[in-house]
């Protein structure tokens, strides 16, 4: 029965590694079963980054709303202030009358649980500043949802096997295998994608001091020439990227450039067509990461929750735009701090350097054991080469991903697979010098060198357990070979070569052991 289910893993295995053999899964190759093994950002090449999360200023973006929301709580309890201001981390409030002090440290106690109370300065002024919870709260939450709008972003570039995880406090690492365009890459990753819909001022209130002064581009649709110019906004945002439920780019046409065409959701299409209801004649700017993309002149109330970004895009640009609208806006900026690209050929000189060091190395190992322990040592070698078959067969039964590391990997687990063997040959020496019978000295041999093998393969496997569990993505990629490798050197070593001595023992073809 294990001679049948030895020779049905070979089988199982040789057919699974058909497709790393053929570079490509065969036609009419079955769906169910896996392709080629994965190489790793190292070994095809590809983009290496690391981005720092911009997290102080996710803190002071809600410190920021924190004093809108005190004004509107304030306003509605009809509390006067004459400025709401922050810094340094904290909200200041001027009372208007200082005799209402009381009824607005109560508005802040009840309804912002984020602040607390500042209780030095004047009685005139309320200061507020962050709680530590919250301090905390919000820079985890900038930090999970960069991952996943990170994440979503390089799903959609249609990038195989990335790896998007977070890397110490702030960091994450992204890693693009076969991707050799890093600025296209870091433009679509690192793109804030704030939205904005602001109203242009009116022509006559240009001179009014509470409007804000932002740069734009402006196209000339007759010549396509584009020039930077300045527009002065209400300050008051209409609409914001939340209210996207869907993007797409659209090519040119004989009236328009590439523009996005953008899909709202319920609560935008209602207050785009409100917006546009009641501003017909005036200019709509759409502001994107801080920059008027294009400030059109709203002819009608627009209905039926469908707008359209346009710019000085090209299709490229505007395709680049819509797949940062569909997947978010990051809360926080993003700088990229670290930036590494891996060429292919790079890779492929690493594939080539690693096959060599482990060709020479397994040949030298090969003969080794051939030499010192003879017909055993064939046996012992029967169980590397199979050791390895299954060992790969695995990698891309579970689609795993081979990197440099992970190739170091292989080559411990042979040094283990070896060193397996050589226990139980050593045990069978031992037992042969008591003069036993074949058979005593196989059964002898492999039941007192088993305990052995399994110590140092168990604690070993821990090991590579627990770097699995906190390393990072080349550590990972070890711990996942050297973890399959320990398991197919046990069954390799113990069940496979028995399986062989038993047959022979059982046709008996073996007379004594050579070892």
């Amino acid at each position: 029965m294990r001679m049948g289910l030895v020779a049905a893993l070979m089988v199982l295995a040789a057919v699974l590694l058909v497709p790393t053999y053929f570079g490509g899964k065969p036609e009419g190759w079955p769906d169910f079963l896996p392709g080629p093994i994965r190489l790793g950002l190292d070994l095809q090449g590809g983009t290496h980054l690391v981005y720092t999360v911009d997290v102080d200023k996710a803190i002071s973006n809600h410190l920021e709303r924190a004093a809108e929301d005190l004004k509107n709580e304030a306003k509605s309890e009809q509390i006067g202030l004459s400025s709401v201001t922050t810094q340094g981390g904290m909200v200041t409030a001027q009372l208007s009358d200082p005799a209402k002090r009381d009824a607005l440290e109560k508005v802040i106690s009840e309804r912002f649980p984020n602040l607390s109370l500042v209780t030095e300065g004047d009685s005139s002024a309320v200061r507020t500043k962050m709680t530590p919870a919250s301090i905390r709260e919000i820079r985890d939450g900038a930090l999970d949802q960069s991952l996943e709008i990170i994440r979503n972003r390089v799903d959609q570039f249609g990038v195989a096997e990335p790896i998007v995880q977070r890397q110490g406090a702030q960091d994450i690492l992204v890693q693009l295998p076969g991707i050799q365009d890093p600025e296209r890459a870091k433009a679509l990753i690192g793109k804030t994608a704030a939205l904005e819909f602001k109203l242009v001022a009116k022509d006559g209130d240009s001179a009014n001091p509470g409007l804000i002064t932002v740069a734009g581009r402006e196209l000339d649709r007759a010549t396509g020439r584009v020039t930077r110019t300045e527009y002065k906004l209400e300050p008051r945002t209409l609409m914001g990227g939340d209210i996207i439920s869907n993007a797409r780019p659209r090519p040119a046409t004989q009236l328009d450039a590439p523009y996005v065409e953008v899909d709202l959701n319920a609560r935008g299409a209602k207050i785009f067509e409100d917006v546009t209801g009641a501003n017909v004649g005036r200019r709509l700017a759409i502001m994107l990461d801080g920059v008027v993309q294009s400030a059109p002149v709203i002819q009608e109330r627009i209905g039926g929750g469908r707008a359209r970004i346009t710019g000085s895009f090209d299709f490229k640009e505007a395709r680049d735009l819509a797949l940062v609208l569909r997947t978010g806006a990051l809360p926080a900026p993003v700088h990229a701090a670290e930036e590494r690209t891996v060429g292919p050929s790079l890779g492929k000189d690493s594939i080539r350097q690693g096959i060599i060091s482990f060709v020479v190395g397994g040949a030298l190992v090969v003969v080794f054991m051939i030499v010192y322990y003879k017909v055993a040592g064939v046996l012992a070698d029967f169980a590397l080469v199979l050791n390895v078959l299954f060992l790969l067969a695995v990698l891309a039964a579970l689609g795993a991903t081979l990197t440099l590391p992970g190739i170091a990997g292989m080559v411990l687990t042979l040094g283990m697979a070896v060193d397996a063997n050589v226990l139980i040959n050593e045990r069978m020496r031992e037992e042969m010098r008591l003069g036993k019978t074949a058979r005593a000295v196989i059964e002898a041999g492999y039941e007192r060198a088993l305990p052995a093998i399994l110590d140092s393969n168990v604690t070993t496997f821990l090991s590579g357990i627990i770097l699995f569990q906190f390393g990072s993505g080349p550590v990972k990629g070890f711990a996942v070979t050297l973890c399959i490798g320990l398991v197919t050197t046990v069954f390799t070593a113990v069940v496979a070569t028995r399986v062989v001595y038993d047959y022979l023992l059982s046709q008996r073809r073996l007379q004594n052991v050579s070892v």
